[in-house]
């Protein structure tokens, strides 16, 4: 009996101490300029994507071009277009993007990358949603090298036994 007690008084320090733990921790803060908009990077492959969002039409700017003229591809346009579904805010953020280095598929992802972080920035509680879709994750997947003695990274040249 004793023991239980003791364990209870336990508990009850563990809890006291975690909530003030919780309530330490500061609450996320937008992080916006002075003109109202929220910028994050986006990394994919070899591709880096620079975002600007601010409130407005769901205009999409990519490198000075409207995006169904930049990404052809609706599979590529589909991409861009999740974070704001998943955050359920589409057609509310104009985005701005300059986005260098890889191939469109590249691209695309480091935009999409770039433009949940940003979203994350602007709007803190839509973090969860975000986060719980994998979206603020920074794909690691690059490709690898060649090596010396190899065709291609790992391939060999055909062997000949005569």
């Amino acid at each position: 009996m004793n023991e239980e007690i003791k364990s209870l008084g336990e508990l009850e320090v563990a809890t006291s101490t975690a909530e003030a733990v919780i309530e330490m921790a500061a609450p996320r803060e937008p992080q916006r300029d002075d003109l109202g908009r929220a910028y994050a990077t986006g990394k994919r492959k070899d591709a880096v994507a620079r975002v600007w969002i601010k409130p407005g039409s769901g205009k999409v700017v990519v490198n000075d071009k409207d995006l169904n003229t930049y990404f052809a591809r609706p599979v590529l346009q589909m991409i861009l277009r999740q974070p704001f579904q998943v955050a359920g805010v589409e057609d509310q953020f104009d985005v701005k993007v300059t986005v260098k280095g890889g191939g469109l598929s590249g691209q695309a992802g480091a935009v999409k990358h770039g433009i949940s972080k940003a979203l994350q920035f602007y709007d803190p509680e839509l973090r969860g949603a975000l986060k719980a879709a994998g979206f603020l994750t920074r794909d690691s997947r690059v490709v690898e090298r060649k090596k010396y003695g190899k065709r291609k990274a790992r391939r060999s040249f055909q062997f000949s036994k005569r």
